[in-house]
């Protein structure tokens, strides 16, 4: 494994990711771990223990963000579901397991492979909304695959697994359930398909010997359920063709035990807050679009945040978006649902004029919020004060 780069180039991530929970690695954790990376976070369990989040010097602040805001989706309650209604004893076993996240440099092809107990998660396999790589579906050299890591994780360390070398998991029944519907799955060739190559065949092999077949099942099936095969014309199934179902349609429609576990504990939609790339210029749509492949993963997001400076819109979806611009000159429009534009500072320093249907929004503070025109926006939010927009009114809540 690599080494982090220089110190002044983590300390400069450092310095600039300190607003957003960014530390150097604790002491704690001895120099087996502050030696290979040069960035740290963490997600807290209720219990006071912590679920470590180790970056290496070529992940950047918002990949290591990213990862945390998906594990944090992960952990979140589901009001309802079977096993998700409170999920703090899944985040406490993770915690009590030591459970780990580790972002790598470069790609997973050996030349950096993880020497330290953790989940490995590479910088080629973690994309952040709004990239290059996230708009064109960089499958070949840059699938993300931050959903399905991040997800091992919880499901090795918090949710349980029934496999030989298994750590204590808080959801017995949970991981039974996902059990049945992988042993259906694979009588019935959903998973793997009838049509996979030599190859697969040897990696579902090495996986029934690891007792991670169930683990590697419940991926395919969340990677597909929250669109991120959808957009790939190379393959009829998801997974690359090795599970049957490429979209969320599909996994209601072929592989029913598996949309059954996804409703037990999984949240339908993204909920947290996808911090679009800085470099990102043009219309990001949280709305299905088949001209816009990307939009078969932005359309289950509800939160979106403009980053940098560049000139650039966002477009929201049925849900109840909130929605931020970035320090250039924006335009959002929430579509349908009760959304609300968020603001970082104070109502004072903003000039607002309500121009018919549309708001209009100034910033007096430079590289902050920039100039913004809202459309179909319900609630406007600033640090100190909130408004409700109706029938062109503005009225302060």
């Amino acid at each position: 494994m690599s080494n982090c780069g220089t110190a002044v180039t983590c300390d400069n991530d450092i310095q600039e990711g300190e607003v957003l929970g960014i530390s150097t690695v604790p002491t704690s954790f001895g120099t087996s771990y502050s030696n290979k990376f040069c960035k740290y976070t963490s997600v807290e369990a209720s219990n006071g223990k912590s679920i470590g989040i180790f970056a290496q010097d070529k992940i950047s602040n918002e990949q290591l963000i990213r990862a945390k805001s998906i594990l944090e989706f992960y952990l979140s309650d589901l009001p309802g579901s079977l096993y998700g209604s409170d999920k703090t004893s899944v985040a406490n076993t993770m915690a009590d397991n030591g459970a780990k996240l580790l972002l790598l440099n470069g790609s997973d092809d050996g030349t950096n492979s993880p020497t330290l107990d953790g989940q490995p998660l590479y910088d080629t396999e973690l994309v952040v909304e709004g990239t290059t790589a996230y708009i064109n579906n960089d499958y070949a050299n840059h699938r993300d695959a931050a959903f399905e890591e991040i997800l091992h994780l919880m499901h090795d360390y918090g949710i349980g697994t029934s496999g030989p070398w298994a750590a204590p998991g808080a959801l017995p029944l949970f991981t039974a359930s996902i059990d049945t519907a992988r042993i259906n799955a694979m009588t019935n060739s959903l998973w793997p398909t009838a049509s996979v190559d030599t190859w697969v065949t040897q990696w579902i092999a090495e996986l029934k010997k690891e007792g991670s077949l169930s683990q590697e099942y419940l991926a395919s099936v969340i990677d597909s359920y929250y669109g991120y095969w959808g957009a790939d014309t190379t393959n009829q199934g998801g997974m690359g063709g090795i599970y049957i179902a490429k979209t969320r349609d599909d996994v209601t429609a072929k592989d029913p035990m598996g949309m059954s576990v996804v409703n037990e504990f999984f949240n339908p939609v993204v909920t947290y807050m996808a911090r679009i790339d800085s470099k990102f210029e043009g219309d990001f749509s949280l709305t299905f679009n088949i001209a816009s492949p990307y939009t078969h993963k932005s359309q289950y997001l509800v939160n979106a945040q403009l980053t940098g400076s560049l000139d650039s819109n966002l477009i929201g979806n049925e849900h109840n978006n909130t929605l931020s611009g970035n320090a250039g000159t924006n335009n959002i429009d929430g579509l349908a649902g009760l959304d609300t534009a968020v603001f970082q500072g104070k109502y004072q320093e903003y000039s607002v004029n309500v121009l018919g249907d549309s708001v209009l929004v100034q910033d007096s503070v430079s590289d902050r919020n920039g100039l913004v025109t809202l459309s179909n926006i319900e609630q406007l939010t600033f640090s100190d004060k909130a408004f409700e927009f109706t029938t062109g009114n503005l009225t302060e809540k």
